[in-house]
């Protein structure tokens, strides 16, 4: 039954009365009853008892809004010029999260924190006095307020005996409780806490927010660079039906409407040629693709790629635009010379230029080129431990030694080029010699940073490799594309010559700031928490558990049960001794890590996550 006089009715209706609830303290649930988070500490207990004070009471925990008038920062900069012990007689409302608090007999002080305008918390003293608050008041502060509260606060704009700007308040109430304690400000939070929360990263450190700004600063430049160069930005499908545009396995989903199996993108490069043969001659597209891949400190398997495509451009002009890309963004950033462990890139000095087989030929003291044959190359390998698939091809191997060997050693900027033609099945062949393909690759700091070609448009020569990439596919090479019929079409249609770029934001980003390629962002890990993967040792076909990432270049497991020696064998690689979950010991267990530019595993160790548990527990 509705309480008496809940009854109303709309309009001029007489025959359809409406059951109008109106909440009040009087029907609300006992806050008692609600449901207790199933990590319910004490203090959480303690927390939630206090909110359910203030709602007995008639008070709301979370109000709809606050007569908020001022910012932290604003007051800041208004009242800067006080000096110690002043008053201005300015009342003012000023709103932030309780970061400290000191509660003494008849004066209380707590800081407040609010984010500002780069990311660094901005912060303000407030003070209640007995005086002006009254007893009861200055009770319930000390009594209901905890660190991490969001509190507003009215009251008079001064400046304390010590100098301290502060607002002296007239009264308080509470703007958000929070129900969980707030971190140890000046503790350093663990990597687990800063991938699977990253909320609570942003709350406690001004670098991880200032992260967020210098990202949000840098794909503002690249848009500004495109937009001032006449490219028009659209946005392409994230749901296909094929997948292509990049040799990647991709996620897979259903589309239940109409009973369709889909693949989440792993590219945008295929709708935006079809852009380009419709007229629209230099387009771009900015927004995330989703890789099923492995996951280390430099690979996601979902991040945010530009894609670029000009008509009447090749890979040189393309190379301008990267190179002007990078450096507006440098300038956005404030220098033009990044320090890493490695040394100093000079992003002011020579952009190089690289071939892949006299590149390789010179890191190793002989000559290699297209001609070389897949023994030799084995051999070189072996010679040089890198582990390679015996399936691998001459183009192939090619690609992974250079990477291996020469790739780590481009400090500057560099631009390889000349590849084999496998390793851009949508390159175009080389205008001077057949056997490669006009299509670079940027190194900046010994990792890949954007890649670029001529673009392949002759519609009989794409229809050939892309026929080829759907025999790998169906012979079962997850990362081969598939025949896109449509694509194929749009370029029968007639495809004026045509450059492209892809360039890895995140890549970017760590560029300029050092961090690994999940920091930058707002959102969490998505590796599930506690969940038995399980490696399969090639070497000594032990099977270990619980390692939900892979090892990363410095020889360790960033997150994971399995530990490492601190030094690492080579870059890539890692002994892994034992697992720490059962305590099996291993034999001397190698993981191949990814530096390509599509595989996160040598395919020797496809396969290696199967889930099967340890052996040991």
């Amino acid at each position: 039954m509705l309480p008496r006089g809940r009854e109303g009715k709309i309009g001029n209706s007489k025959e359809s009365p409406v059951n109008l609830w109106i909440v009040t303290s009087a029907n609300t649930p006992s806050p008692h009853t609600a449901a207790e988070p199933a990590d319910a500490s004490e203090q959480m207990r303690i927390r939630m008892e206090k909110r359910s004070k203030l709602i007995e009471r008639g008070t709301e925990a979370y109000p709809v809004g606050v007569e908020r008038t001022h910012s932290l920062a604003e007051i800041r900069e208004k009242y800067a010029h006080l000096e110690a012990d002043e008053t201005t007689g300015d009342i003012v409302g000023v709103t932030g999260r309780v970061v400290f608090v000191r509660n003494t007999g008849k004066l209380c002080f707590a800081t407040l924190q609010e984010g500002g305008v780069d990311g660094k918390g901005v912060r303000l003293q407030a003070m209640l006095s007995l005086a002006n608050v009254g007893e009861e008041t200055l009770a319930d502060w000390k009594a209901l307020v905890d660190l991490g509260d969001h509190v507003f606060i009215k009251g008079e704009v001064i400046s304390s005996r010590r100098g301290e700007l502060s607002v002296m308040a007239d009264s308080w109430s509470m703007a958000s409780k929070a129900l969980r304690p707030l971190p140890v400000l000046h503790a350093e939070l663990n990597e687990e806490t800063r991938v699977r929360q990253r909320y609570v990263d942003l709350m406690v450190r001004d670098e991880a927010r200032e992260m967020v700004y210098t990202r949000a600063a840098i794909t503002r430049s690249v848009r500004d660079t495109l937009d001032r160069r006449g490219y028009v930005e659209v946005e392409t499908p994230i749901l296909q039906l094929v997948h292509g545009g990049a040799t990647a396995r991709p996620f897979e989903t259903h589309m239940n409407a109409f009973d369709q199996k889909m693949t989440l993108r792993i590219a945008t490069e295929l709708f935006l040629k079809r852009a380009v043969v419709g007229g629209i001659d230099r387009v771009y597209d900015m927004g995330r693709v989703f890789r099923n891949e492995g996951v280390d400190s430099t690979h996601s398997p979902e991040f945010t790629t530009l894609e670029c495509y000009e008509a009447w451009a090749d890979q040189f002009v393309m190379a301008e635009r990267m190179k002007e890309i990078i450096l507006n963004v440098a300038d956005v950033v404030g220098t033009r010379t990044i320090q890493t462990d490695a040394g100093e890139i000079d992003l002011d000095g020579e952009w190089a230029w690289v071939a892949v087989y006299p590149g390789l030929s010179e890191a190793i003291g002989e000559e290699i080129t297209p001609d070389t044959t897949v023994a030799e190359l084995q051999a070189i390998a072996a010679k040089h431990e890198v582990k390679v698939d015996p399936k691998w091809d001459a183009e192939k191997l090619v690609v992974e030694l250079f990477g291996e060997i020469v790739e780590p050693t481009l400090l500057n900027p560099t631009f390889v080029y000349n590849y084999p033609p496998s390793a851009q099945p949508l390159a175009r062949p080389h205008r001077e010699d057949g056997r490669l393909i006009e299509a670079w690759d940027l190194i900046i700091g010994g990792m890949e940073r954007g890649t670029a070609f001529s673009e392949l448009i002759d519609p009989v020569i794409q229809r050939e490799r892309l026929t080829e990439q759907s025999r790998r596919s169906a012979a079962g090479d997850v990362e081969a594309m598939q025949l896109d019929e449509d694509f194929l079409r749009a370029l029968e249609y007639g495809a004026p010559p045509m450059g492209g770029i892809g360039l890895g934001i995140d890549r970017l980003v760590m560029l300029f700031t050092g961090a690994g390629i999940r920091k930058p962002s707002c959102s969490h890990s998505s590796s599930p928490k506690g969940t038995d993967h399980g490696i399969h040792c090639r070497s000594c076909t032990v099977r270990c558990c619980r390692t939900s990432l892979l090892v990363c270049h410095e020889g360790y497991l960033q997150r994971g049960q399995i530990r490492a020696p601190s030094r690492s064998p080579r870059p890539g690689r890692s002994r892994i001794r034992n697992c720490q979950a059962c305590g099996r010991r291993l034999n001397t267990c190698q993981i191949a890590l990814s530096r390509g530019r599509s595989r996160r595993f040598n395919s020797a160790f496809d396969g290696a996550f199967d889930g099967v548990p340890c052996a040991g527990r």
